[in-house]
């Protein structure tokens, strides 16, 4: 197992790769989504994240990352693109592709957050503060399409097929 900087270098790499399938997920989704607010969320989170993965990037390439191991992970990353691509179509449902890109988000959150206290700890102010950037940001995305994957879960689980309130909207509608 690599220590020191070269331990640094690798999970910043696996992060730049993980971080790119989310990427990628949310300009697929921003596309082929039938709700509108789906696609609106994508597009608007697409920017934040690009911004995050250039933030990583930089950081990888200042610890001295080899651009050939890059290439590798980018085709490889791009084979996995286009393999999601298809499950996503199979999957034929927002709400499929949603509960997906949620637990891609968390898995960037919890990811971010170890480089925040990591960082932190070893006096790394770089990482620390790509870190606590990238969870913030994270953490309110996660917040905002978790409320949507609520929506359209209720959406496809009301008996009339396609209930248009929210869960707010639902639970007053019960207390009246």
């Amino acid at each position: 197992m690599d220590t020191g900087q070269d331990f640094i270098r690798a999970q910043v790499n696996n992060c730049l790769a993980q971080h790119g399938h989310l990427i990628e997920s949310l300009r697929d989704h921003a596309k082929q989504a039938e709700s509108q607010r789906y696609r609106e969320l994508c597009t608007r989170y697409l920017p934040v994240m690009e911004r995050h993965q250039g933030m990583l990037e930089q950081y990888a390439t200042q610890l001295g990352a080899e651009s050939a191991g890059a290439s590798i992970k980018d085709a490889i990353g791009s084979v996995l693109a286009k393999a999601r691509g298809a499950v996503d179509a199979m999957r034929e449902s927002d709400f499929l592709r949603i509960v997906a890109d949620v637990v891609m988000i968390r898995q960037a959150q919890d990811t971010f957050r170890t480089f925040a206290v990591a960082g932190d700890q070893l006096g790394n102010t770089q990482l620390a503060r790509i870190g606590r950037e990238a969870e913030a940001h994270h953490d309110d995305m996660q917040r905002v399409f978790n409320d949507l994957t609520a929506d359209l879960f209720i959406q496809q689980a009301a008996p009339t097929g396609g209930v248009n309130a929210s869960p707010a909207t639902m639970a007053q509608s019960r207390d009246t």
